[in-house]
This record gives C-alpha cells, structure tokens and sequence, in this order.
C-alpha cells in the first residue's frame, strides 16, 4: 500500500508499506525525516507525532490522548502518534502531515 508524508515545507514523499505496520514503522523504515520514535514505538515519548485528517483512522485511545498532550509541536484535533496506528489495506494512500518539530 502506498502513504504519501507531507512535509511542513510542502514536499510529497509516496512510500511503500506492509499491512499491519505503524505509521512510524512506515517513516522510519523509509528514511521520511521528521519522524523520531525515542521510545521506539511503546507509546511514551511522542515524538511520533502527526496529523491526519481521516476517517479510515482507528479512535484514538485514553493513553494516545494523553500523550498528545506532550507533543513539540501545536496539538489539533487532528494529531495522532503513528506508533499507534497500524495501517490497514483500506488505508491506502493515506496522507500523513508532518510537523515542523518532534522535540
């Protein structure tokens, strides 16, 4: 399936990913910078943090909520961590808004 990253600057990047992987696995596996992942995926640092403006998307959890709390950058209604989103085959060509800080 293929993700499109959206850059602060305006910049596209279409990686390809695996059913089953997170948004962050997705990043990192495919060199998109604006992704850290400190914690490696365990929900605990935030800095996985984007936005994307989808209904596809699972709800988001207590624990991401609270998380989102944290975040470098402004929080909107459309913030979420890509550790906790695990792409799914309807997600196909999902765009993923990067912010301009992750720490």
């Amino acid at each position: 399936m293929d993700i499109v990253f959206l850059s602060p600057d305006g910049s596209e990047r279409r990686v390809v990913a695996r059913e089953g992987m997170s948004i962050m696995a997705a990043a990192t596996s495919n060199g998109i910078g604006g992704i850290v992942g400190e914690c490696g995926g365990n929900a605990m640092c935030a800095t996985c943090h984007i936005y994307v403006d989808d209904d596809r998307l699972p709800p988001l959890s207590p624990e991401e909520d609270e998380l989102l709390e944290g975040t470098a950058d402004e929080r909107t209604e459309k913030s979420r961590l890509g550790c906790q989103i695990a792409l799914t085959a309807e997600m196909d060509g999902l765009r993923v808004l990067l912010p301009e800080h992750q720490i």
